[in-house]
């Protein structure tokens, strides 16, 4: 696949997670991401656990694979300078930084597009580029709490929980990359650039937004489901002799099926389970009667028998499990990176039927210094060049 984004240069000012992120996904389109790190230490995510390869946690190949290093320090004269020239040479700027560094060096978003107007300027923050939070730091598990996310995960009993996946900071790291390219696209048109700004709080309140809207429109707080749905029954997942299956029944047509599999044709008629909204009023004696048929045969075998039928349902799969199936093996996502012995997960879109690739493995600690005359690292950086 050619590179979409050839001849695009993006720098990327990015820690950990959300920013990086998006650099990454910039990366593999094509562009030439030139990431700028602090002189000591670089990015806190080179050392977010155990070395992997070069030095460097796993955490940090997964976020910077394709990209560029610059190592600098933007409180000197020099580093600045450096900075001003590689940002008069950008199209994107991707920032997570801390709320106010910017400003204080005279890089904020406003103040560097009147000196590069060209300049797509994306700014990531925990809780907004506005009101009385917005000069406050967050991580993912702070701002899944204060949003309300953790309070919807898990079920009935459960306590508030966060999400497994960082959804926060990675559909932030989305987010900035569909403001650049909106704004690219009118920079073709006008000629300049602009300030995107989100943040994971943003994005948090876009990924409860049927809860959220639920309440604010019609006063109804979110039932708490585990795998389960609030508009369907049944909608989750059920135990089986071996291991857990989960069954979709989104429509009445497709629970008269699942009930026929089970030899329980009775419920299709019957006046507690006969359509979806019945089933949602009785949905704990439906349940009460499901759970032990369900129990009675393995998942493999219930999966032919519903599958043959047309009931949606799936295995609840380990990731093991999920890496290894022949679907997932079939899309290619895992993909070797260069020149090195591991593989990392690809973006998850093909353009043309083909998948970005990985373009490198993540770059050392001040790697590409004098490709882009920034002043070289002295002895003792910690840089691995």
């Amino acid at each position: 696949m050619g590179k979409i984004l050839e001849g695009i240069r993006v720098l990327e000012l990015g820690q950990v997670l959300a920013g990086p992120f998006a650099g990454a996904i910039l990366a593999d389109l094509g562009a030439d991401v030139v990431k700028l790190e602090r002189v000591e230490g670089g990015d806190d995510a080179r050392h977010m656990g155990p070395a992997f390869r070069h030095g460097d946690a796993l955490n940090f190949h997964v976020f910077n694979r394709g990209k560029k290093s610059v190592a600098i320090d933007l409180k000197s004269a020099e580093g600045l300078e450096a900075f001003e020239r590689l940002a008069a040479e950008a199209d994107i700027l991707i920032h997570n930084l801390r709320p106010g560094v910017t400003q204080a060096m005279k890089i904020d978003g406003p103040t560097l597009c009147a000196r590069h107007p060209r300049l797509i300027y994306c700014e990531i923050s925990a809780f907004g580029h506005i009101g009385p939070l917005s000069m406050q730091p967050g991580y993912e598990p702070l701002i899944q709490a204060f949003s309300g996310l953790s309070s919807i995960n898990g079920g009935p009993e459960d306590p508030p929980m966060r999400s497994g996946a960082s959804v926060c900071d990675q559909g932030t790291g989305m987010w900035a990359v569909i403001g650049a390219l909106a704004l690219l696209q009118r920079r073709h048109q006008t000629g300049k650039g602009g300030v995107v700004s989100t943040s994971l709080l943003e994005t948090a309140l876009v990924w409860t937004a049927q809860k959220a809207d639920a309440y604010a429109n019609e006063g109804r707080l979110p039932d708490r489901h585990r795998s389960g749905h609030p508009g369907f029954v049944p909608y989750e997942a059920f135990d089986t002799a071996d291991a857990p299956l989960l069954i979709c029944c989104g429509n009445d047509r497709l629970f008269a099926k699942f009930a026929h599999e089970l030899g329980r044709d009775d419920w299709i008629d019957d006046e507690r389970f006969a359509s979806n909204r019945l089933r949602l009023n009785n949905k704990t004696a439906l349940l009460h009667q499901l759970a032990p048929l369900l129990r009675a045969q393995t998942r493999a075998q219930w999966m032919v028998r519903f599958t043959a039928a047309g009931v949606p349902c799936a295995p609840v799969h380990t990731v093991p499990e999920a890496i290894a199936h022949p679907q997932v093996e079939a899309l290619g996502i895992l993909q070797g990176v260069p020149g090195e012995d591991f593989r990392l997960t690809a973006l998850p879109i093909s353009i043309d039927g083909v998948r970005p690739e990985h373009r490198s493995v993540a770059p050392r600690l001040g790697q590409h210094n004098a490709e882009f005359g920034a002043p070289a690292l002295r002895s003792g950086s910690g840089a691995d060049v």
